[in-house]
C-alpha cells in the first residue's frame, strides 16, 4: 500500500488521480499507524513551509516519518512542500525548522530577471544532473509543471544528492535523491505523460 500523507495542505485528489491512473490504489491518511503498514510514502502539499511542518508535529507524523523513512528505509516521495519539508530549515515568513533530512534551506526565489515572474508558475524543461530511477524513460531534458515561489538550496558539499535542476531566472534544484528519499520540486501529477512515468519509477522502487 502507498500511503498519500493528509495533513490538510492543498487538495491530494490530482495525486490519488494519478497513482489511479498507473494502476495503484493509494491510502490517503494522517493516522501513523497506516505509515507503518504503508510499502512506500508519499508526501506532497502546497503552501505555507511553517503551517505544514507545525501540523505534521501535532498529527505525530513527524516521528513517524523519522521512524519509517529514515529507520526503516521506506521509498519516499516528497511532492513540492514535501521536497522543502527535507530540508533543515526555511526562510518562508520567518525561520522555521524541517525534517533535516537534507543539509539546506528553503529560500524564495530571487531571479534577477524582470522577465521570470514569481510565482514561478508552468512548464519548464529540467536538466538531468545525474542519474535517477525515477526519470528512467524519459528524455534528456522532460518538462514538467510547477507552482512555486520558494526553492531549496542545498548546503556546501551536499550537491551529490541534486538529481535535476531547471532555470527560472536563477538554476533551482528541481529534484533530490537520498538513499530511499526521493523528491521533486514540480508536479507530477499535472505534468501529464512525464509526470505519469516519474511515478510509475517510484512504484517500481517498492
Amino acid at each position: 500500500m502507498i500511503a498519500v500523507i493528509d495533513y490538510g495542505a492543498g487538495n491530494l485528489r490530482s495525486v490519488v488521480n494519478a497513482f489511479e491512473a498507473i494502476g495503484q490504489k493509494p491510502r490517503v491518511t494522517g493516522d501513523p499507524g497506516d505509515l507503518a503498514a504503508a510499502a512506500a510514502i508519499v508526501l506532497p502539499g502546497v503552501g505555507a513551509f511553517g503551517d505544514g511542518m507545525k501540523t505534521l508535529r501535532q498529527m505525530n507524523l513527524v516521528e513517524a516519518l523519522n521512524d519509517q523513512v529514515i529507520g526503516k528505509k521506506k521509498p519516499y516521495l516528497g511532492i513540492c512542500l514535501g521536497l522543502h519539508f527535507l530540508a533543515q530549515n526555511s526562510f518562508e515568513h520567518g525561520s522555521h525548522e524541517g525534517l533535516g533530512w537534507i543539509a539546506g534551506s528553503v529560500q524564495k526565489i530571487v531571479p534577477g530577471d524582470d522577465k521570470c515572474r514569481i510565482p514561478h508558475m508552468g512548464w519548464n524543461n529540467i536538466h538531468l544532473e545525474r542519474p535517477s530511477p525515477l526519470f528512467e524513460g524519459l528524455e534528456a531534458e522532460p518538462t514538467f509543471y510547477f507552482v512555486h515561489s520558494y526553492h531549496l538550496v542545498v548546503a556546501e558539499g551536499w550537491s551529490e544528492v541534486v538529481t535535476s535542476t531547471c532555470r527560472h531566472g536563477i538554476t533551482i534544484t528541481a529534484s533530490v535523491q537520498k538513499d530511499n528519499i526521493h523528491a521533486v520540486q514540480f508536479h507530477p501529477e499535472k505534468s501529464q505523460r512525464n509526470g505519469l512515468t516519474v511515478l510509475e519509477n517510484f512504484v517500481k522502487l517498492i
